[in-house]
Order: C-alpha cells, then sequence, then structure tokens
C-alpha cells in the first residue's frame, strides 16, 4: 500500500521492484499517488489531468475483495496539501483516516516527514520562485506557510506514535532549489530508509536497475480537463505474478 505524490510517483517502478525482490516473489502492490495529488480533495497537473483525494478513492473499496495479506504501506509526501493553503489540521484528519484504515488491515506503516529542515532554510525569494513553479496560481505566504508546516510536522509526529508508525525524516542537506523533491543522487537513500523500516528482509542489491513498465496515466479514476476516465486495476501484470494497481 502506497500513497503520495510526486517523490512516491517518481519511485514507484523502483519500489515495486525492491518490494519484489524483499519478498522473494511476487506482490500485489496498490499505489494512490501523482504529480501534485492531494490526501483529500481533488487535485490537477496543468489543470488538464485531475486525480481524487487518496482518502476517498478507489483504493478503499477494492481492499474489501481482496483476500487479508501481510501487508506493508507507506504515506508519504504529506506537505504537498499545506502547498495548496490547506490547513494542518485539515490534512492531520486525512492522514489520519488513512493510517486508521491501514491499522484495520493490520499494515506495518512507515511514515516521511515534511522536508521542514530544507524549508526553513529558503529566502523569500525562493520560497516564491518554488511555490511559482510547483505551486502555480497558489498565494500561500512564506510566513504562513512556515507555520503550518511546523504545525503540519507536530501533528504527522503525535500520528506516528498513535499508530506505532515509524517515522522518515528527510534531511536538508538531500535538497537543492527544489525543496520538495530530494536530488537524483539522495533519492536511493530515501527509499532504502523506508525499507528497513518495514520488516522485510533487506533486498539484495541489484546488477542494474529493473524499471517495472508502469502506464503513465492508469488510475482507476481520473478526469482530462472535464472529461472522466476509469482504467480497471491491475494496470500492471508482471511475469512472476507481481501486480500493480493504481488509484
Amino acid at each position: 500500500m502506497l500513497l503520495g505524490a510526486s517523490n512516491l510517483t517518481f519511485a514507484l517502478s523502483t519500489l515495486v521492484d525492491d518490494l519484489r525482490r524483499a519478498a522473494g516473489g511476487p506482490v500485489e502492490v496498490l499505489a494512490a499517488c501523482g504529480r501534485g495529488r492531494s490526501y483529500g480533495a481533488w487535485s490537477h497537473l496543468l489543470f488538464v489531468r485531475h486525480l481524487p483525494g487518496i482518502a476517498g478513492c478507489g483504493l478503499w473499496p477494492a481492499l474489501n475483495d481482496r483476500p487479508p495479506l501481510p501487508t506493508v504501506a507507506l504515506v508519504t509526501d504529506v506537505g504537498n496539501d499545506l502547498g495548496y493553503g490547506e490547513t494542518p489540521e485539515t490534512i492531520a484528519g486525512w492522514i489520519e483516516t488513512c493510517l486508521g484504515r491501514l491499522d484495520g488491515l493490520g499494515a506495518s506503516t512507515v511514515c516521511t516527514l515534511p522536508p521542514l529542515a530544507r524549508i526553513e532554510q529558503l529566502s523569500s525569494f525562493s520560497y516564491y520562485a518554488a511555490r511559482s513553479i510547483l505551486f502555480p496560481g497558489r498565494t500561500v505566504s512564506r510566513p504562513l506557510l512556515l507555520t503550518r508546516a511546523r504545525a503540519m510536522d507536530g501533528h504527522l509526529r503525535r500520528l506516528a506514535r498513535e499508530h506505532a508508525a515509524p517515522l522518515i525524516e528527510p534531511d536538508a542537506s538531500w535538497y537543492g532549489i527544489d525543496p520538495i523533491h530530494p536530488k537524483r543522487r539522495w533519492r536511493r537513500q530515501m527509499w532504502d530508509l523506508v525499507l528497513a523500516a518495514w520488516p522485510l528482509p533487506r533486498p539484495q542489491p541489484a546488477p542494474r536497475a529493473r524499471r517495472v513498465p508502469l502506464p503513465l496515466c492508469g488510475e482507476e479514476e481520473m478526469r482530462f480537463f472535464r472529461f472522466e476516465r476509469r482504467h480497471a486495476q491491475p494496470v500492471c501484470r508482471l511475469a512472476d505474478g507481481t501486480t500493480v494497481a493504481l488509484y
């Protein structure tokens, strides 16, 4: 169970391959991610592709049709909603809903914190430049964003304790001008920390990266402009029996 936004989208193929190697066989991957994805509201990419909020997407009803299995879960990219102007309390409510559902599955869940240390280092110019690129049209001021990011950090730490979920805290040095996406050379380290926190055998290093062929726009429910599109799940089935479903 993989929940997140753009960072998870960039790493999804790699994580699927890591999970297959760690499990020593086929796995069922259910992912709700996407660039600009919100945990609770419909979100868009360039006003073209729209996806439902993670807490209300079709991933959760799909679980009713599946037998119980040993499950690991990831909750990441939580700070994305702050850029859209959502309050920490609202976001925390969405995250708590997801964590409660994952608890009901008996999942071993890992959460990542937003890169607060890097965000606090941003100059006013860097902040407004990043905001205009990553969240065009949004007007959240730097002081308000910092206040909300600190509050969100506190909420996540509390929720992680309540749900016994290990926390991964990103290092400020992983980031450059872009304050929410780690530099390419640090991405592997971040996901290795997630893998180490899951109760799984450590996958042996692969001789070379094996890219899992995932479709670009294969989510179960989405909208292009105002037109609704649906895709049957899973959208990917590998030779070893591994499946990937996107929501």
